[in-house]
């Protein structure tokens, strides 16, 4: 029978102690999604709603892609503690991009490495503007839109705000496919030309678009219009 709270467990499984004694890595991803419940429910621990979390949405990375409401669902995570893991995966989110800080990121793959892992899960489309300094090292990600693109988000005059408010150099277009496929439609091939044309006559740097996909199989799980030959590259310093 499933221990209803954490001090129901044997002090050596309980989550806190277990992290003090052999440090976070030790703990299962249950293990530390109950440090951030803290409490259960009537009849299971914290680390039994970790566990129906993590089998309602497949990984961590799919709890972190959640929306609250939908977190909830699950029994025993009412608003405050989908609150507490959403500001958790914000903050790893934030933690993983320091370190492009001072990476440069003229190339897909690199803007796979930084947004690939988190935007390969979303079960929205979400348009997003990597803005780069001089250096091409990241400024900030913006995010243009989340669900399906229409006229009014594509349109170049949305797309290129972010980066003429923040005073970016040069600037990447990303956007993702839920359905895995990074694969450009006819509407994004068409956006992209609009795009760079608009670029072109503003003298704005934009760099690449950029498609995320999910992994497996043989081709990369991004496309680049850039490395297709679609967009011509955008030589900077």
């Amino acid at each position: 029978m499933a221990a209803s709270r954490i001090h129901d467990l044997p002090q050596e499984d309980r989550p806190r102690e277990k992290l003090e004694r052999l440090g976070a890595s030790a703990l299962t991803d249950a293990e530390l999604l109950a440090i951030f419940l803290r409490t259960g429910r009537e009849g299971a621990s914290a680390v039994d709603v970790g566990s129906a979390l993590l089998k309602e949405f497949g990984s961590l990375h799919g709890i972190a892609a959640a929306e609250s409401q939908e977190l909830t669902k699950v029994l025993g995570v009412g608003p405050a503690k989908a609150s507490q893991i959403a500001a958790a995966a914000e903050m790893a989110s934030r933690l993983a991009s320091e370190r492009f800080r001072e990476t440069r990121l003229d190339s897909a793959e690199a803007i796979y490495d930084l947004l690939g892992p988190e935007m390969a899960l979303l079960t929205k489309e979400s348009l997003r503007a990597v803005l780069l300094n001089t250096k091409l090292a990241l400024l900030r990600v913006e995010e243009i839109s989340l669900g399906g693109l229409n006229e009014t988000v594509a349109h170049p005059r949305e797309i290129l705000k972010p980066a003429i408010v923040r005073s970016a150099y040069a600037f990447i277009l990303v956007h993702n496919h839920p359905s895995g496929d990074p694969m450009p439609s006819a509407p994004d091939r068409q956006m992209t030309r609009r795009l760079a044309d608009a670029c072109t006559t503003m003298q704005i740097r934009l760099l690449d678009h950029v498609i995320i996909g999910r992994p497996g199989g043989e081709t990369p799980p991004f496309f680049s219009f850039v490395d297709a030959g679609i967009m011509p590259p955008c030589n900077v310093p």
